[in-house]
This record gives C-alpha cells, structure tokens and sequence, in this order.
C-alpha cells in the first residue's frame, strides 16, 4: 500500500555536502526523461529573475527561491520526507524519526513533487521551488506530467490512500486503485470540508501510521486499521476522514521502536 501526499511550498536549506542530485536514484526510473525535462526547462526559467518571480508567483523578497532552481542540480540533497516542511509534514518530525519508522515510510510513503513527480520519503531531493500550477516555458505540467504519474502509479500495482489537494491529482490521477481522501469536520452530524485543518488532520494520520507501523495491502486493511484506532473514515472511492478523531491525537509520538503489527 501507498500513501501519496501533496508537498509543500516550504522547505528546508541544505542537506549532505557529499551528495547531488541523482535522478537515476529516484523512485520511478521509468520517469526520468520527464524529469530531465522538467529540470531543463525550469532551470531555463531560472536565469530570468524577473521571469522567474511572475512564473512562480514570488515577490521581491523571495529571489532566493529562484536562485534555488538555479542550483537544483549541484546543491546538496536530503531524504524528501525531511525536506518538505509546514502544516502536513511537521506533525511526522523526520529529524526524530526511528530507523523502524525510516523502513517504513521508505515502503509507503510517496511525495508528489511537481519537479520530480512521485518520490519516496527516503529519495535525496534539493530544495527547489515549483508548484503544481507554475507557468515553466513549454508544455504546462499538467499535460507534461499527467500521463506519466498515472502509468507509473497503475504500474505500481498497489492500492494507493490518496492524500494529495486536488491541484496534484491533476498531474497525475492515482486510477481504479485507490482512494482520494477529503477531510471533513463533523459538527453535529453534519459534514463539512476543510481548509487549515485538512493538511494538519492528513498529517496526523501519517504520524499515527509511522508510530504504529502497520501491515497493510489492501484497502479493507487501511479501513480495518483506522477503525482499530478509533480514526472514523467513511470507505469508498473518495474516503471521508472525520478530523475531530485525529486533532485529538496531537500528542502522538512517531520515534518509538515498538514493535509493528
């Protein structure tokens, strides 16, 4: 089973001074051609500033975004699940995670780069800046990578829990096996979706999920799961996920080294 999440704009500096970029290295190497394109074009962009700010929607201030894509391929790189930072990802705290919670988001775990498509959480990425709705000169990314994402994710041949904003599922739908998940507040037995509390709630349930570390292949062992953990979903092609049964979980810890079911 996968578990596919949306990046984020934010993102930590630096990384190991030994280590560049190494798109053969990479989850998916049936994408690599995509990515050289990606990386070629962007990098073009790159060496306009004020070009660069209006394609990807920067102010002034934010130049050093740009001299990040100029450095994609010779600054260092880091394990993507620690690179991404902000409201989904800091709940994980990847500089305390254990080597058992390492294994296994090594096997879960994917982000979806708009740079790099899907990764796993243990592939080394640099820090760039590109968003799922970035203008690069060419193709746009949804026609560029939508094709692309879909075929590897199918090929995959595992079912995918879809955690992605809907601006990521338009660069590559996760198909037939799978389940897109929309958080919904319950207010009286009323539903409602999110804004904030959506990234924080998928977050969480990624924490819950490392700490626990889980068996899981199919949907009904995800479903099984959530209801083992007093977690409400409601099962179906889109999954609801209740986020009152989650924000009430803050204080979960993902370092331990228990033993996994």
């Amino acid at each position: 089973m996968l578990f596919l999440l949306p990046p984020s704009e934010t993102k930590l500096d630096g990384g190991s001074s030994a280590s560049r970029l190494e798109l053969d290295g990479l989850a998916y190497p049936g994408l690599t051609g995509v990515r050289r394109d990606v990386i070629g074009r962007l990098s073009l962009l790159a060496s306009d500033d004020v070009a660069a700010l209006s394609a990807l929607k920067l102010g002034p201030r934010q130049l050093h975004e740009v001299v990040r894509d100029r450095e994609i391929e010779t600054s260092p790189t880091m394990r993507a699940l620690s690179r991404y930072t902000g409201v989904l990802f800091d709940p994980l705290d990847a500089a305390c995670l254990s080597p058992a919670a390492w294994q296994w988001a090594h096997r879960h775990i994917l982000v979806h780069s708009a740079l790099f498509g899907p990764v796993r959480a243990t592939d080394l990425i640099p820090a760039y800046r590109l968003s799922h709705d970035s203008r690069l000169p060419g193709a746009s990314l949804r026609s560029t990578w939508r094709r692309p994402v879909s075929e590897v994710l199918d090929d995959a041949g595992e079912f995918v829990v879809d955690l992605r904003s809907e601006g990521y599922v338009g660069l590559g739908p996760a198909g037939d096996r799978s389940t897109y998940i929309r958080v919904v507040s319950d207010a009286g037995g009323r539903r409602r979706a999110l804004n904030h509390f959506n990234k924080k709630s998928k977050g969480l349930l990624m924490a819950a999920l490392l700490a626990d570390r889980p068996t899981l292949e199919t949907a009904v062992d995800f479903f099984d799961w959530c209801q083992d953990n007093e977690i409400v979903v409601e099962p179906g092609h889109e999954t609801l996920l209740v986020a009152e049964t989650l924000l009430e979980r803050e204080s979960v810890q993902v370092t331990g080294t228990g033993p996994s079911r």
